[in-house]
């Protein structure tokens, strides 16, 4: 059968995110998460992989997208990716490295006309296609990842706008692009939480601040000079309101999300969702937890006249969280107090979260079962990407029927995972210390077992509900009664 092409589907379908940071004093557990969901197309096939350290690398990247290309250093850390099919070892979306490091790439923003015309988007530029491979292998911290980042979008320009957003075991930085060679990074405050959907968020920026602030050394001089921001008239500078687009789009594309996350987390703020007035930082009523961020990215206004899949509305105004081609989302936990193999998780929902399972990917594994390294953009019955897609297929095809089925038993799988993962960790934690071969083999196992079940129990969902399917139809077209 012949294969879509590539170009098409790539131009009708745009990579288009939504991003969740929280500051380790507003979680439950004290761990720290950055997330994102990966927006683009149902039938482009991400492939888990684990990229071990080497010391022969290329000495020189060069980008599938575009013709950019920059230096490499010599040594390269392992790391985790999750590239689509189409373009190994690159267009990672998000994993960790051997120091700790995770970085979650990239959330599309949008730099006003003004900027733009002052300082261009550079076509064969760093593009987002390009930052995970190269960046992550080759940064001991977040502010390293975040510096090196700048550093490439100073030195070569950017082909589009971006944020990204980074984690150790100490903090979270939050890096956004201001125009073509101009960027700003944060250090997320640790008793807030921080939401984005397809826009920079970010206002707040003191150079002289280097602790919890990071950009273009002329960020803000670039600004005047041009005409973006006059002092006098404008007071205190707003990188938000100097560099970043905000049009029509917004209000329905973007402001939702935004509006509908805080809500989630925070019932007790008054937002006006068609108005750009929402706190870049956010309190939780009460301390966030792992699972609350894995509900977040269910959300499709459920509940409300908003809601595309209860109403049968795919022309539904608000573009929800929660879509049919996110080709991932995923969420990096980091809990300091343990070791770095089990403490650095990477939990992975391929396709459409709201039907789908968050797995638990540890930093410490160096591989993953064949199925989840494989397919491409036909469904295929080797593939796990599109094992997972063919029940969120199924799904859809009646939401209101289908997808309590589906949720039902992927919620008893996670609470059965969550259970299995406090057990290994307690035995790997009492091997470590003496038996960390041992130790690893443990890890090694339990992620080969739970993966490999995962699929299993997507099969067999699979299996019922293409049965449920049949009784539909034949009950739909019966034609009986002789």
């Amino acid at each position: 059968m012949k294969n879509i092409s590539k170009t098409s589907f790539q131009e009708t379908y745009p990579s288009e995110c939504t991003t969740i940071l929280v500051g380790k004093e507003m979680t439950t557990d004290g761990s720290m998460m950055i997330a994102r969901s990966d927006d683009w197309n149902a039938v482009n096939a991400k492939h888990l992989k684990v990229h071990p350290p080497t010391e022969k690398m290329t000495d020189e990247f060069v980008s599938f997208q575009n013709s950019f290309r920059c230096p490499l250093p010599q040594k390269s850390l392992g790391y985790m990716g999750m590239p689509p099919y189409q373009y190994p070892d690159q267009w990672e979306s998000a994993g960790f490295n051997t120091a700790g490091v995770g970085i979650s790439a990239t959330e599309s923003i949008f730099s006003n006309e003004k900027a733009l015309a002052a300082d261009p988007l550079v076509p064969n530029g760093l593009g987002e296609i390009s930052i995970t491979s190269v960046v992550l292998p080759y940064v001991h911290t977040a502010r390293e990842g975040v510096l090196r980042l700048g550093q490439l979008i100073e030195e070569h320009g950017i082909a589009e706008g971006f944020g990204v957003a980074f984690i150790d075991q100490k903090e979270i930085w939050y890096l956004e692009t201001a125009c073509g060679h101009r960027w700003i990074a944060v250090r997320l405050p640790k008793d807030v939480y921080f939401v984005t959907a397809n826009q920079g968020r970010l206002r707040e920026y003191d150079p002289r601040n280097i602790k919890n602030f990071l950009g273009s050394e002329d960020l803000i001089s670039f600004a005047q000079e041009h005409g973006l921001y006059h002092p006098d008239r404008d007071g205190e500078f707003d990188f938000h309101k100097v560099y970043i687009r905000e049009s029509t789009l917004d209000t329905t594309y973007n402001y939702p999300r935004v509006w509908a996350l805080q809500a989630f987390f925070s019932p007790e703020l008054e937002n006006n969702v068609t108005e750009n007035t929402f706190p870049v930082y956010a309190k939780a009523t009460h301390p966030i937890s792992l699972a609350q961020v894995k509900k977040a990215y269910y959300h499709h206004y459920q509940g409300t006249s908003h809601d595309p899949y209860a109403n049968n509305n795919p022309q539904e105004k608000y573009r929800p969280v929660a879509i049919f081609r996110a080709t991932n989302s995923h969420i990096l936990q980091v809990r300091p107090e343990l070791p770095q193999a089990i403490g650095c998780i990477n939990y992975v929902a391929l396709g459409m979260a709201a039907l789908g399972i968050f797995l638990p990917l540890y930093q410490g594994v160096t591989s993953y079962p064949k199925p989840y390294g494989v397919g491409t953009n036909h469904s295929s019955e080797d593939s796990a990407y599109w094992t997972f897609r063919k029940v969120q297929t199924l799904g859809m095809i009646n939401y209101n029927k289908y997808a309590p089925i589906i949720r039902d038993v992927y919620d008893r799988f996670e609470a059965e995972m969550e259970a299995r993962q406090a057990e290994m960790e307690a035995t790997y934690m009492k091997l470590y210390p003496s038996q960390p071969i041992a130790a690893q083999e443990l890890l090694q196992q339990f992620s080969d077992d739970l993966l490999n079940k995962a699929l299993q129990i997507s099969k067999d969902l699979l299996e019922d509900l293409f049965t449920r399917l049949t009784l539909d139809v034949q009950a739909t077209y019966r034609f009986a009664g002789a």
